[in-house]
């Protein structure tokens, strides 16, 4: 996947620019604190629209670490050591800082005004698609070919999920029904994050 290309400032490894697995593993380790809340306290921390409008707010960021169960939370991992691996490289740890905060206040703003029959989600989908999306737009320059693969790739699941529904297999290897309207917001707050990344004006370097 074009692993041996130089990147925007010079370096040959995919991992060099980047933080290494200090944000995948970040994110891990939150999903593993709140699957030790059990199934009870999974309930308590999920995505819910009646629980929010009654308050409790925490459920709009603790919603996306919760998991249905345990091989849900693996599979989500594992898509997000992936996700990692491709497009790992294309921002610092900051950036990947503002791409996920700004990408989980999107989905649950997509969820909330645009999804008001759905009661509850759980579920690192929908952030793993913007980061995935975030990061094809950050590497297109240093790897054009490979970010255009993946592009389109990911823009032909978004479509079909819209259209014809879960992938395959995918609901049962989840353990639960799979809410695509996630990917779909993930995909445009990666777009909006990494937008605004890139649209950053660049330090002038001193005369």
């Amino acid at each position: 996947m074009g692993l041996h290309e130089a990147s925007e400032v010079g370096n040959g490894s995919i991992l060099r620019r980047s933080t290494g697995w200090v944000v995948p593993l970040f994110l891990t380790a939150i999903s593993l604190l709140v699957s030790l809340a059990g199934t009870e306290g999974q309930s308590r921390l999920r995505y819910e629209r009646e629980g929010i409008a009654d308050g409790q707010l925490w459920r709009l960021l603790t919603g996306h670490f919760a998991h249905l169960g345990f091989s849900h939370m693996l599979l989500n991992v594992a898509g997000l050591a992936l996700v990692w691996l491709l497009v790992g490289s294309a921002w610092t740890l900051w950036q990947w800082a503002f791409i996920t905060f700004v990408s989980l206040a999107v989905i649950d703003l997509g969820f909330w005004f645009f999804d008001p029959g759905l009661t509850w989600y759980v579920g690192l989908s929908g952030l793993l698609h913007s980061m995935l999306v975030a990061g094809i737009i950050g590497r297109i320059r240093a790897a054009p070919g490979e970010s255009f693969a993946l592009g389109v790739i990911v823009l032909a699941k978004v479509a079909w999920e819209q259209f014809a529904g879960p992938l395959p297999g995918s609901e049962s290897s989840a353990g639960g029904a799979v809410v695509v309207n996630a990917h779909l917001y993930g995909a445009i707050a990666g777009i909006i994050a990494a937008g605004a990344l890139r649209l950053r004006p660049t330090p002038r370097a001193p005369i």
